[in-house]
This record gives structure tokens, C-alpha cells and sequence, in this order.
């Protein structure tokens, strides 16, 4: 497959290092920003992990334990994220704070360098990478929900990344799906891609031995790492399965500004509970079948980028809460509508998806509310407030219906051209 490169070699070592060195200049002001916030307001989620970790240190029940006022957060995740916690636990919290960020920092270059690889390809010259991915490392460090990892210190993005690597990399040095089953086992929401290995490993008419391996890999990852913690911590496994897992408010008010998933948004039209519960269900079988179906449909095209992102967005919209910050699959949409770039439409899509996530649009629309204007307040007011996730939905036509047609119609130049990435 060609790539577009007009001139063949690679970078030299210290022009990678220049780019890491311009990436770093550029997120300094969001990184001081939020580690210079008010000590009581610093790194809320990763003081949640290392009370987790910390409880398990102490003997005391991880989902009975809360983080320091005026926080008073619960532990909410799967009983072995908080033996992963452990570490964190036994650094200072200046240093937890410090090594954190730094690895949300470089798991998002490793993320850029993966989805963007194609684009980065395609430049002219052996020198235009390492820039151009410091260019877009840099755009995506102040996309609202990468902020957002920064300003709670957040997990999603490592995430993100294990089950980017799980699909993209040709020749793992890992067995597929580990990854996967791993994100899954910390995080409830990465299992969305187990069914998208599902799909594409056990179609109708034969199907990708690959993705079916991968698949059972997945899923006995994700089963091991559950069950363990009923070997070695088992009143917190049961107290989790049994209990917190239940309860969706634990996770904070369901119907605020951020949970961006559908069933946010429909709690915040107070229509009648159970009315509500039947929208919902009914919204996520209609787009979980579009959404996984276009996946699978990219799949099988050879645009696994495309399908990663539309299997991004259904963690996003089909879980019962998702915040911003779980909206951090936005980097992977760009990516994959931005293509090898030489599509000029696509790229200008790309660039206003992009500038659509950069701006704080749900707040606009809590202020619009604020106003009391008939009809333009509760109306074009909660509109606006769902703007992330009512854009969630765009997306998933975007790149399941408008991109597919988009790469037919202009083979030539906006052929996705996603090969996956070597081991």
C-alpha cells in the first residue's frame, strides 16, 4: 500500500524529540492551570482511584470509604481497579498528581501518532511528521473532554488507548483482545468493544478468525480479572457486584449538564420515570444497531479507524452516564474523517468537529436557560445543553452514512487508507 510520502526515510531521532518538546510547551498552560487549582479542587477522580487503593491498604470497605470534604466522592469502579489503585495510594499526592498527568500527556501523543497515522503518512518529505503530530497533539489537548482528563485526572484515556492498540496494531506483541479485556475489567464501558469484536468475528457467512480469538481473549480477560478480586478482596467484590454497581447515582446527579449519554439527555426533559426508561431502551436498541452495524460495515472495508470511532461513540451514548471527559473518543472521530487529509471537505469536517468540541457548548446552554426567555430559554436552552451528545448522534451518521459515500464517490483521494499499524 502506498502512503503518499514523496521522500523515503524516516525522521531522525531528534526531530521526534523537538515535536515532544513542542508538545509539551503547548499543554504547559492547561497542565498548570489545573495543577494550581485549589488543592480541595485538584485531580478530583484520581484522589477517588487512590482512596480506592488506599482503603485496600488500610482494610477498610473500598465502596464505604469517601475522598476529603468538600469532595465526599465514592469509589465507583470494578473492585480491581482499586487494587491497580494501590500504587497511587502509596505515592505523595504531589507526586501522584505529577506522574498522572504526565501519562495522560503521553498517552494522548500515542494516541495522536496512532489515529493520525495515516495523515502523518501522507505528508511530503521526511520531515513533516514530527511537527504535523505535534500540531495535532496539541489541537486535541484542548478538545473540552481531553481537558476534562486533565482537570479530574482521568482515566478514560488510558483506556481509550488499550482498546485503540487492540484493534490497530497489525502484529500485536500481546494477545488481541487482552487489551480490551483489560479496559473492560477497570471500566465498565470499554466492553462495548467486545461486541464490536463479536460482529466482526462471527457474521453470518464465515467471518474474521482474528477478531473471533480475540473476542473469547476479551472476554476470559475481562471474566479473570473480575473474578479474582472474589479470591483476594472478596466483601468489596460482593459490595460492588451487588451493591454500588446498582446504584446510578452513586456516580453523581444523572440529569446534570455532563452526563452527555442518551439517557442524560432524556432525564432532562422530567418526563414521567418510567416513560423515560422506555425512551431510553428504545434509543439504544435503534442506534446501537446503526452504530455497530457501521462499525462492522467499516470493518469489513478495511477502515478500522472509522470503526473504532463509531464503537467509541456507543460507549458514549449508550451508557447510562457518560460525562465530557468520556466523550475523549472525539479524537479518534477526527481521525478517522480527516483521513490521509487530501480530501479538502473531510478535513474541514474534521476541523469542525474539532472546534465544536473545543468550545464549552452545554454550559451555553445551561446560561441560555438561566435567561427565562419563553420559549427560547427551555427550548433552544436544552438543546444546546445536549449539544454533546445530540453531536454524539451526528457523528455516528457522519461517519456511518456521509463518510462511507464520501470514500466512494472520491476513491482516488479520500480513501481512509487506515492500514493498521505495525507491531
Amino acid at each position: 500500500m502506498t502512503t503518499g510520502r514523496t521522500t523515503a526515510g524516516r525522521p531522525p531521532a531528534w526531530a521526534w524529540a523537538l515535536a515532544l518538546l513542542a508538545i509539551a510547551a503547548a499543554v504547559a498552560p492547561l497542565v498548570h492551570y489545573w495543577l494550581t487549582n485549589p488543592a480541595d479542587q485538584r485531580l478530583v477522580d484520581l484522589d477517588v482511584y487512590r482512596t480506592g487503593g488506599w482503603a485496600l491498604l488500610t482494610g477498610l470497605p473500598v465502596y464505604g470509604v469517601i475522598t476529603p470534604a468538600p469532595q465526599l466522592l465514592p469509589f465507583t469502579y470494578p473492585p480491581v481497579a482499586a487494587m491497580l489503585a494501590v500504587p497511587l495510594a502509596e505515592m505523595s499526592w504531589p507526586a501522584a498528581q505529577w506522574v498522572w498527568t504526565a501519562g495522560i500527556v503521553a498517552a494522548l501523543v500515542v494516541t495522536g501518532g496512532c489515529a493520525f497515522r495515516p495523515l502523518l503518512r501522507s505528508l511530503p518529505g521526511r520531515w513533516a511528521a514530527p511537527p504535523a503530530l505535534a500540531l495535532l497533539t496539541a489541537a486535541c489537548a484542548y478538545l473540552m473532554p481531553i481537558r476534562d482528563q486533565v482537570r479530574f485526572g482521568q482515566v478514560d484515556l488510558f483506556l481509550l488507548l488499550l482498546c485503540l492498540l487492540d484493534c490497530v496494531v497489525r502484529r500485536p506483541r500481546w494477545p488481541r483482545g487482552m487489551l480490551i479485556g483489560i479496559a473492560t475489567a477497570v471500566k465498565l464501558t470499554p466492553g462495548v468493544f467486545l461486541i464490536y469484536l463479536a460482529i466482526t468475528g462471527f457474521p453470518r457467512r464465515g467471518g474474521d478468525g482474528e477478531s473471533r480469538r480475540a473476542f473469547f481473549l476479551g472476554a476470559l480477560t475481562a471474566a479473570l480479572l473480575t473474578v479474582l478480586p472474589f479470591l483476594v478482596i472478596f466483601d468489596d467484590a460482593r459490595d460492588y457486584w451487588f451493591g454500588a454497581l446498582l446504584d446510578s447515582e452513586r456516580l453523581g446527579a444523572n440529569a446534570a449538564t455532563t452526563n452527555q449519554s442518551l439517557r442524560g439527555m432524556l432525564l432532562r426533559l422530567y418526563l414521567p420515570g418510567p416513560f423515560t426508561a422506555v425512551i431510553w431502551l428504545a434509543a439504544v436498541a435503534v442506534i446501537g444497531w446503526y452504530g455497530f452495524r457501521a462499525a462492522r460495515r467499516a470493518h469489513r472495508s478495511g477502515d478500522t479507524m472509522t470503526a473504532v470511532a463509531l464503537t467509541g461513540l456507543m460507549a458514549v451514548l449508550l451508557s447510562p452516564v457518560a460525562w465530557i471527559h468520556h466523550i475523549a473518543w472525539v479524537v479518534i472521530v477526527v481521525a478517522a474523517l480527516a483521513g490521509t487529509g487530501r480530501d479538502r471537505v473531510r478535513s474541514l469536517v474534521a476541523a469542525g468537529v474539532w472546534l465544536f468540541y473545543v468550545l464549552p457548548v452545554p454550559w451555553w446552554g445551561v446560561s441560555i436557560k438561566a435567561l427565562e426567555i419563553p420559549v427560547l430559554s427551555p427550548v433552544v436552552g436544552k438543546i444546546v445543553q445536549d449539544g454533546f451528545g445530540l453531536g454524539a448522534v451526528a457523528l455516528v451518521w457522519i461517519l456511518g452514512s456521509w463518510l462511507p459515500r464520501r470514500v466512494a464517490d472520491r476513491p482516488q483521494i479520500s480513501r481512509s487508507a487506515y492500514a493498521d499499524l505495525p507491531d
